[in-house]
């Protein structure tokens, strides 16, 4: 794999493998050089295709690519596989599965990439989290999937959480809407840290903050008692050589994410 790929550092069990991409790597050209993963990137079609084969071959498992909405949908990693396969990716921003060599995929240039597995290796799952999505509840949503695909009595087994890459806290300027809608989904007890994730920034006439994604999801990972989070120390809009960023650049490509169990 290219040196400055990701490797999680998360204390995942052996047969639990994960990688995040970065710009380096592939045969893309211009704004999206040169691994770009992305199908809707203006990209050419054909270099796509085989930065994704390139990514196969490097990891060793086919990725279960998502047509992602952001929304909070979370699909069978291996029905994924499948329907990307045929041509018809399926609708959604996670995917879970219990099923060896099938990586559970999610692809990103700003939002935050969310890679969960058990203690035990025995179910992993990948989570597309821009605002939106994590304010309807895709983290939660993503963490019930897990649990589902682990045996039957285990559902409150210990879950792992790794947060990459994303858009910053200095750089995620947002709009008073976007704070409002978080508070408003947030239970009593996670008010007051809602409300620290958002810092009032510029003219305080136009209502706008510097919002922390990962502050958040760490949030909503505790909600459903995920308190071993790893990562997050990331900016893609600060470090053009490494990362793709559409708040930085609009045209640009897209980076992966992506968990799999060994056989």
């Amino acid at each position: 794999m290219p040196a400055d790929w990701i490797i999680p550092d998360w204390p995942a069990p052996e047969n639990v493998r994960a990688v995040f991409t970065t710009r380096a790597g592939g045969v893309s050209q211009g704004p999206q050089a040169t691994f770009n993963l992305g199908v809707k990137a203006d990209d050419d079609p054909a270099a796509v295709r085989i930065n994704r084969a390139l990514l196969a071959a490097r990891t060793g498992v086919p990725s279960a690519w998502v047509a992602q909405i952001h929304g909070p949908r979370v699909v069978d990693a291996q029905a994924a596989l499948e329907a990307a396969q045929a041509g018809e990716p399926l609708q959604a921003d996670a995917s879970a599965t219990n099923a060896p060599g099938v990586a559970s995929t999610v692809m990103v240039a700003d939002c935050l990439p969310v890679l969960l597995c058990d203690v035990q290796g025995r179910a992993v799952a990948a989570a597309h989290a821009g605002w939106r999505g994590l304010c309807a509840g895709v983290i939660e949503q993503t963490v019930l999937a897990l649990r589902a695909r682990l045996p039957k009595g285990e559902a409150d087994a210990p879950v792992l959480a790794w947060l990459g890459p994303c858009i910053g806290p200095q750089a995620f300027e947002v709009g008073q809407e976007v704070g409002e809608a978080f508070l408003a989904a947030a239970t009593p007890d996670e008010r007051q840290a809602t409300q620290a994730a958002f810092i009032p920034h510029g003219d305080p006439d136009a209502g706008k903050s510097l919002a922390d994604l990962c502050a958040l999801a760490r949030l909503r990972l505790a909600r459903e008692g995920v308190t071993q989070v790893s990562g997050g120390q990331w900016c893609t809009v600060s470090d053009p050589a490494r990362f793709y960023s559409y708040r930085r650049d609009r045209t640009t490509g897209r980076m992966a994410a992506l968990v799999w169990r060994t056989t």
